[in-house]
């Protein structure tokens, strides 16, 4: 009978990695990152553990969608009281808050339970080229995707 190994915790090895989100398409980065982050292309991946690593997005505010969605695409939030939500399509959410666009597309990729919270704590979302994270010298990846020209 073969036994499944179980990585312990203190064996992984994570890394950084940054992704420069400038005419990504926003889907086709939010499920590669997605997929860094829960570890799925390591050869210890366990499905109940976290064994992915760290990524930095930068240039939040260039990410794009194709078709309608600038003006269609909407993002809603409620504060919990009666009358509380508030709608937002993508251009002005982008104008706004461009990381949270990245974040919210990412964070619907995980799991939707504790392991998906602990996931998500491992992304770093930035609006420009410039972030805090050079000392952990993360290593740039391309996300290729196949862009159709609009």
């Amino acid at each position: 009978m073969n036994k499944t190994s179980v990585p312990s915790i203190d064996s992984l090895d994570r890394k950084w990695y940054l992704v420069d989100a400038e005419n990504q398409t926003l889907g086709r980065l939010a499920t590669e990152v997605a997929s860094v982050l829960r570890g799925k292309k390591n050869p210890n991946f366990t499905p109940h553990l976290d064994t992915g690593d760290f990524v930095v997005v930068v240039n939040a505010e260039k990410v794009r969608v194709t078709g309608n969605k600038p003006q269609q695409k909407l993002y809603r939030r409620h504060s919990g009281r009666p009358g509380g939500m508030k709608v937002e399509t993508f251009q002005a959410l982008q104008e706004r808050l461009p990381e949270r666009i990245v974040e919210k597309a990412i964070k619907g990729m995980l799991p939707h339970n504790a392991l998906g919270r602990q996931l998500f704590r491992k992304l770093k979302v930035y609006r420009g080229s410039e972030h805090p994270h050079a000392a952990q010298k993360p290593q740039p990846i391309s996300i290729d995707t196949a862009t159709t020209s609009q």
